[in-house]
């Protein structure tokens, strides 16, 4: 266990990057929005088995929130946050606020093609842009040698990918694979809107999911996709943003050329959204 130094500045946290790496040691960051939960545990555990130190970031991007969603109620648990990491091989947390990260005068965007097109763009178009913005100036910010993304956020985590490899960052990126709850439901910050009726509800995504993922290649894909979305409809939830089959790499519609295949699904109980993949056949 490592006792924790708490970072509100983006000078003060790079002063301590640049003493780890004239130590000549090797530094790992964890992206996260804080409501930290087994999952966000097990990417500190994941990124420390590559790195001599490990950050992990908390901040809620405004720029990824749309006037509508959820950003002034979305959880905020800072004490229950570091008491929690304090248990994990974390050595700095990074916690700045908006105004430290987007002070006055803040005036730059960031545009995403590729795999940001589609599936949570159709009903977040600003998403991606503000999720490219907040992962860049934390790269820049920590000077870190590795981040860890979960592959719960699959898109998220392809984005930032490309993203990297366009812009040459110096900066390995790590997948941590997804936690679930006993019944499979992702661990999710968001599950605690979930009343006791929907969480029952929720633990059918997994089933579906599994369904959709080992639908034959070379079938019809579009029956399969109906067929899931009809499945979670009839199971309770209120709405099917997408149930779909991609790409893994590219996040296209899966053609000849493709070498591995995605099975995505997010839908919605009331107001929350819950996302879910993994690998198909």
């Amino acid at each position: 266990m490592s006792s924790l130094g708490i970072y509100r500045c983006i000078d003060d946290m790079r002063a301590q990057v640049a003493a780890w790496k004239a130590e000549g040691l090797r530094v790992g960051l964890v992206p996260t929005m804080g409501a930290l939960h087994a999952g966000h545990l097990s990417l500190v555990e994941a990124i420390s088995q590559n790195v001599d130190k490990v950050i992990v970031s908390i901040f809620v991007n405004p720029a990824q929130f749309a006037a509508h969603e959820d950003l002034s109620t979305y959880p905020r648990q800072e004490a229950a946050d570091l008491a929690a990491l304090e248990t994990t091989q974390t050595d700095a947390v990074f916690a700045p606020t908006a105004q430290e990260m987007y002070p006055d005068g803040f005036a730059t965007a960031i545009a995403m093609d590729g795999p940001a097109l589609g599936l949570e763009s159709e009903e977040r178009p600003h998403f991606f842009g503000g999720v490219a913005l907040i992962v860049l100036k934390l790269l820049t910010q920590t000077q870190t040698d590795v981040a860890i993304f979960g592959e719960k956020d699959y898109q998220q985590l392809m984005v930032i990918r490309r993203m990297v490899a366009d812009l040459n960052l110096p900066v390995e990126i790590m997948a941590g694979e997804i936690m679930r709850e006993a019944d499979g439901l992702a661990m999710s910050s968001r599950n605690v809107y979930l009343n006791a009726e929907q969480r029952k509800i929720a633990a059918q995504l997994h089933v579906i999911l599994g369904q959709l993922a080992n639908h034959p290649a070379g079938a019809d894909i579009i029956k399969a996709e109906a067929e899931a979305k009809q499945a979670l409809l009839e199971a309770g939830f209120t709405k099917v943003d997408y149930a779909c089959i991609r790409d893994a790499e590219t996040l296209g519609v899966p053609n000849a050329n493709t070498r591995a295949r995605r099975a995505l699904i997010v839908a919605r109980l009331g107001d929350t959204r819950l996302l879910d993949n993994r690998p198909a056949s």
